[in-house]
């Protein structure tokens, strides 16, 4: 059989012939090109679809007006808020990140003084100072005349969550949620212990169409006024109550226990408001 491409005679019997060189005929070319094949071991990263469950709170309408049973959800969480900063070199030349300055800075003689001081994104989160924090981007407080203020109440069976109480827009402290850093003074409204009154019978039908009796109880709250900016009290409001004389048409209710808490009275907290703001 011939031995590459060479000839099969012109060489001496028993001699090989010379293997040829580079470019010659019979020289084998390069291998051919095989591209590498892309990684094939890693898994794609999936979406992870979060569910936000807000707290459910069973509505009812009065059985004086036509029972009927409705759920509302509860406010979504807020967004969380991506950090911020620009990208300068390192000493070796690779890029480190330089946080940003346009937020207020902390430590130091002028820094804050309250631990639980934060920088509020949203009216709902002036609410920490009633829980004794204070709000960074708040007006300053310089006396009660001229200020805009935000009241805030908790209940027996969320201690420790707020919600925002309704202040008439005729009035001059009025502020609407958009406008929160212009907010100087925090109302904020803790129930006396041991306040309750005696429960009044209240009937509504729940979701099964079944009649059911809700304890609508009546309370007292103290009312005590803070600067915004630095969580300081500065000015007592006195008690507000919480009347339920009257089943309302609309009821929140704790389905384990099947109380329910009447709210402070819109009426008396803007007249606090009126005299303290004068």
């Amino acid at each position: 059989m011939p031995y590459g491409s060479q000839p099969a005679s012109g060489a001496p019997y028993g001699a090989q012939p010379a293997a040829p060189f580079p470019g010659q005929p019979g020289y084998p070319g390069p291998a051919p090109y095989a591209p590498t094949p892309p990684p094939s071991g890693g898994k794609s990263k999936g979406l992870i679809v979060g569910l936000a469950a807000g707290a459910v709170t069973l509505t009812l309408l009065c059985c004086g007006g036509g029972l009927a049973y409705v759920a509302f959800n509860g406010d979504e969480e807020d967004p969380t808020p991506a950090a911020s900063g620009s990208a300068t070199p390192g000493p070796d030349g690779s890029p480190s990140a330089t946080p940003s300055t346009s937020g207020p800075e902390s430590g130091g003689p002028d820094g804050p003084s309250n631990n639980n001081s934060l920088t509020a994104r949203y009216a709902s989160e002036m609410s920490a100072v009633c829980d004794g924090g204070a709000i960074l981007n708040a007006a300053p407080y310089t006396a009660p005349a001229g200020s805009k203020a935000y009241v805030f109440s908790n209940s027996p069976d969320r201690p420790s969550s707020w919600s925002q109480k309704t202040i008439s827009s005729a009035k001059p402290y009025y502020a609407r949620s958009a406008d929160f850093a212009t907010v100087s003074v925090i109302g904020c409204l803790k129930m006396v212990e041991g306040s309750e009154g005696a429960p009044k019978k209240c009937q509504y039908k729940n979701s099964e169409d079944k009649v059911v009796t809700v304890d609508y109880i009546s309370s007292r709250y103290t009312l005590t006024f803070h600067a915004a900016q630095t969580g300081e009290k500065v000015g007592d409001g006195g008690t507000v109550t919480a009347p339920a004389a009257r089943c309302p048409s609309f009821i929140s209710y704790n389905k384990v226990t099947m109380k329910s808490y009447a709210s402070p009275d819109s009426g008396t907290i803007e007249a606090a408001l009126d005299r303290f703001l004068k």
